[in-house]
């Protein structure tokens, strides 16, 4: 069959776009060089970033559509350019030099650990050598400094704020450290929370970090915009569990992250499955892992699959480092 263009518009209409559920074409997504050389096409789709998450799933939807809809014999494998548009957010002015990488841990759904997840990170960055803070940007409902068995409130002076340190030389600063007691409830609009979040950037003395690590609160409201707007992210981790309806709400964080050009370094899943200590049978409570999936279609890493250790919950009760090994790939963050 003979082709031109318009038969192979048509079959990228046919093509939604992950983030926004448009079509290539209506987005405008398409670059207006399509080339047609016998039965070989080739073509540009352009994204807002080049770390846009879904570039490997459309490229390849873009393929499947032009093979069933145009032709079966059309070459288009490899043939698919991927450009950037280069429309990033402004980059916030970075009042502290001295630290160097500033990684969120996010997920939109609560319940699925980030605190943890951000512990865990922590303690190994902070085992491997490096200087390590945690922001606890859950500021009305703040978990971290109970997790490394701090307690009691932080001091300031003219300079600002001191943030508590763990035994294991993490600063950390949090909203339960500036209270009287630890289960005053906080009772904030969202523009006094921002406010706090960007004083516990600016206002803290963090001195000389590797990672200052942010865990998040649920959610795609005034603080993660806040995080994202006024903090110079490096990057972000997504936590999640094996449920799909936990991969919905994750995958808000994730569209929020990429429209505010925020890369994704990787995804932890949590809760990922049960390990039988008396016969070794595991047990997946939650359902399948879709943790090499979801990777998949963002184009991403699988950082860890931690899976459900009670030691992990009681040691969080005392405040005290987990002693059982969990395997985490933090080559991305490194």
């Amino acid at each position: 069959m003979q082709l031109y263009p318009k038969l192979i518009l048509d079959a990228l209409a046919k093509v939604r776009y992950p983030g926004n559920g448009k079509d290539l074409v209506a987005n405008e997504m398409i670059e207006d060089d399509i080339r047609i050389d016998g039965n070989k096409v080739s073509f540009s789709i352009i994204f807002d970033k080049p770390t846009d998450p879904f570039i490997r799933s459309v490229v390849k939807a873009a393929e499947t559509a032009i093979l069933t809809f145009v032709s079966p014999e059309v070459n288009i494998k490899g043939n698919i350019a991927v450009k950037a548009r280069q429309t990033a957010r402004p980059n916030p002015e970075n009042p502290l030099p001295d630290v160097k990488n500033i990684i969120a841990v996010s997920s939109a759904k609560g319940g699925v650990g980030k605190s943890t997840v951000t512990a865990l990170i922590a303690r190994r960055l902070a085992s491997m050598g490096y200087s390590v803070g945690i922001m606890d940007a859950d500021v009305t409902g703040p978990s971290v400094p109970a997790m490394f068995g701090i307690h009691g409130k932080v001091l300031s002076d003219e300079n600002g704020i001191y943030p508590m340190v763990s035994q294991e030389g993490i600063k950390i600063i949090s909203m339960n450290l500036l209270l009287d007691s630890e289960e005053t409830p906080v009772i904030y609009r969202g523009p006094v929370v921002a406010s706090i979040i960007k004083q516990f950037y600016s206002d803290v003395i963090w001195g000389n970090l590797d990672y200052l690590l942010i865990d998040m609160p649920p959610g795609t409201g005034d603080v993660p915009l806040t995080v994202y707007q006024s903090i110079p992210i490096d990057g972000v981790v997504m936590v999640t569990s094996p449920q799909n309806l936990v991969k919905m709400i994750v995958m808000k964080a994730v569209n929020m992250a990429s429209k505010m050009s925020v890369p994704l370094l990787g995804i932890i899943e949590n809760y990922s499955y049960f390990k039988c200590e008396d016969c070794g049978r595991i047990y997946e409570i939650f359902g399948k892992s879709t943790a090499e999936k979801l990777a998949k279609e963002l184009n991403t890493t699988v950082i860890a699959r931690i899976p459900i250790i009670p030691e992990v919950a009681q040691c969080e009760d005392k405040g005290i480092p987990v002693t059982q090994d969990i395997d985490m790939d933090l080559s991305n963050l490194l």
